[in-house]
């Protein structure tokens, strides 16, 4: 074939020599591979006749330096220098082969390479390292300038590619386009700066589909230098999956599919970010709560609720363009974004088609309902820096919405600005007075009508001001609720309440007075509320027995299911449970057949209706002969007169409070009242 060999291998005779000789050579001229003996082409899988010169980075790959003694059949080779490479054959076979390096003409780039397949001795430990390699759920790539030496089975899993269609292979061609300048750069620094290099990234498979991975690398060292390196691919696409599902759920509403509170504020920040940037151009907020929601909780169950929630999120993603975002906070209360708008009356048309979509029945397991609701927008403005901001005026706007009836819409303005000023303030002004600690427990002192005996006392908090002047907490009440720190704040008069109790049983260890402590609705439905009483009670020591709990008729109309179990709850700590503004409605006649009620408080009306004629004093007689029947202590609140005292006296009544018979006293006037035992009427009585 016209080989055109070094002087030394021109004729027929000395090519048959060098393949008589049970080594590897190879002849090279200027950086190719211009001959290779008989032993060379067999274990590379060529004949004499298909031989074409090639590269010698081709035939043998990476000439790795090495410590090697030059085979046999060659020896006294001038110049020679030891290497390990790796020689491939057609049919996908890698060779470990050692030998030397020898220049024959350095002007001329002419040398022999003499090498020899790893001998027996040496098997052993590679097939055990293929073994290992092979066991390993990791993929294994072996790289030398970019080529693939070697791959492992994993390698042919996870990315789909044979052994044999990888030899030889540029690993960069399954990196992604887009980040392979950055991965490499990166990868190199890492080796060089800590030894080893790792990251998660994405890589191509054999059909052209991304997948995750985590790939590590390292240097592959022989004797010391680094010849190439060693990858390793990790398929973490399941572990990503579930991580992008949780991370899904952590900002979504599960039941909706719509983003959550956090996501809906995220949202909300990055816009008005971007409206700070486009002057042009402002975004608005609508809080949006439905109507007669709890009474298809009530009515229909919780199941009809959920329907009804996830109805209203298909209704609200219908209504609005594809660029606004529509959000659950929780409960039945609705939060959409909407941007990109140049006026409020844009904020108006949305708010018309919201409204009608909600006032559409609704289909809910065969019945037809009417949901309907209330929508408070604000528009933001130069004081709206922070998200929770325009989110609270829209919420504002929304209770004005409520106030008035509800299915209606009220836009945030001036007035309402005025108002939610003068909200902030008084709630600045409880966190104050929680911060000082201004807060008192009084008491007003409960009586037995008929003998005056004291019964016990109605707790009730009172703020001392810092120029000594105390005041009613009734005007924080509502705020307390609203901002959620009614808890706090009931949680600490349970305990103040409680210490009292244990107080005043060890200095008159013959009382058996009853203090009455008020739950808020929020302090009620609170998921601790029942384990902090327990706390309390155990630290405190306190008679459960004398402690009894009162709550109000709205918040047993809030959820009467729920509020029958937190009752029985109450009632297992040996508490007792009374019925507040009793007689005010009469809703409250069925609870006394369904809840674990022992008292019931007459709304204060009605001690004035007690010496009233006609219907009035009627409805005061049956229901205080309906507590005697059922067994419920009956208690009259509100008398001011003894004319009132002295009619519920003969109806019956047994317990009663009020201006009359004593003022909400100081816990140290209340301490002396204690040691009196009994009601001192007025003169005149």
């Amino acid at each position: 074939m016209g080989l055109n060999l070094p002087e030394n291998a021109e004729s027929p005779q000395q090519r048959e020599i060098l393949d008589a000789l049970p080594a590897l050579i190879f002849l090279e001229r200027v950086g190719k591979i211009v001959f290779a003996n008989a032993e060379a082409r067999q274990r590379m899988g060529v004949t004499l006749e298909d031989w074409l010169p090639r590269p010698v980075e081709e035939v043998l790959w990476g000439l790795f330096p090495g410590t090697v003694e030059t085979p046999a059949p060659v020896q006294g080779v001038p110049g020679g220098s030891p290497f390990h490479a790796t020689l491939p054959a057609l049919d996908g076979h890698l060779f470990p082969v050692e030998g030397t390096y020898s220049v024959l003409h350095p002007e001329l780039r002419i040398a022999v390479i003499v090498a020899q397949v790893t001998g027996r001795e040496r098997a052993p430990k590679l097939r055990l390292l293929e073994d290992v390699l092979s066991s390993i759920p990791e993929a294994v790539a072996i790289v030398h300038e970019s080529h693939i030496l070697y791959t492992n089975p994993a390698f042919s899993r996870i990315f789909g590619f044979t052994a044999e269609e990888m030899t030889g292979a540029d690993l960069g061609k399954f990196i992604v386009p887009e980040t392979r300048q950055h991965e490499n750069g990166m990868l190199e620094r890492s080796v060089e700066q800590d030894g080893h290099a790792s990251l998660e990234t994405v890589r191509l498979n054999k059909k052209g589909e991304l997948i995750d991975v985590a790939v590590a690398a390292a240097p592959l060292r022989v004797n010391g230098a680094r010849v190439g390196f060693i990858f390793t691919f990790r398929d973490i696409g399941e572990r990503k999956q579930v991580e992008a599902k949780l991370q899904h759920d952590a900002m979504h509403d599960l039941l909706t599919g719509l983003p959550n509170r956090a996501l809906f504020l995220d949202r909300l920040k990055l816009a008005l970010n971007r409206r700070s940037r486009r002057r042009d151009q402002s975004c608005g907020v609508f809080f949006l709560d439905l109507d007669h929601f709890k009474e298809i909780n009530d009515t229909l169950g919780h199941a009809a609720g959920d329907v009804v929630l996830g109805t209203v999120a298909d209704r609200l993603r219908t209504a609005l363009r594809p660029q606004d975002t529509a959000a659950r906070l929780g409960g039945d209360e609705f939060a959409i974004l909407v941007e990109s708008i140049l006026c409020v009356a844009d904020l108006d048309l949305l708010a018309g088609r919201i409204l009608r979509e909600m006032d559409r029945p609704f289909e809910i397991f065969g019945h037809t309902v009417q949901v309907g609701a209330s929508i408070g927008v604000a528009m933001a403005g130069p004081d709206h820096v922070a998200p929770e901001l325009i989110l609270r005026d829209a919420d504002f706007a929304m209770y004005r919405a409520k106030q008035e009836g509800g299915g209606r819409f009220e836009i945030f303005d001036k007035s309402l600005k005025l108002q939610a000023t003068n909200q902030q303030e008084r709630e600045r002004d409880l966190r104050q007075a929680l911060d000082k600690r201004e807060f008192e427990v009084w008491y007003q002192p409960i009586f037995r009508l008929q003998s005056g005996k004291l019964e016990g006392f109605e707790s009730r908090l009172r703020w001392r001001h810092e120029d000594g002047l105390v005041g009613s907490f009734d005007e924080l009440l509502a705020v307390a609720e609203e901002t959620g720190l009614s808890i706090t704040i009931g949680r600490e008069t349970i305990e103040s309440v409680c210490r009292k109790l244990r107080s005043w049983s060890q200095s008159m260890p013959q009382s058996d007075l009853t203090l009455t402590v008020n739950l808020t609705q929020r302090q009620f439905f609170h998921p601790d509320m029942l384990a902090q009483l327990k706390r309390t009670l155990a630290v405190t020591r306190a008679n459960p027995e004398q402690i009894l709990f009162e709550i109000s008729e709205t918040t047993l109309n809030e959820n009467p299911e729920t509020a029958a179990v937190i009752l029985q709850r109450l009632l297992d700590c040996n508490v007792r449970v009374a019925m507040d503004d009793f007689g005010s409605t009469l809703a409250p006649l069925a609870y006394l057949e369904r809840m674990p009620i022992d008292v019931v408080k007459l709304h204060p009306r009605l001690s004035a209706s007690a010496v009233a004629a006609g219907r009035g004093l009627a409805i005061v007689e049956s229901l205080i002969h309906l507590g005697h029947t059922l067994g419920v202590q009956v208690v009259a609140q509100g008398i001011e007169t003894v004319e009132q005292l002295d009619a519920l006296t003969r109806m019956g009544c047994e317990l009663g409070q009020g201006p009359l018979l004593s003022l909400t006293l100081e816990a140290s006037q209340a301490q002396e009242l204690c040691q009196r035992g009994f009601w001192t009427p007025p003169s005149r009585y």
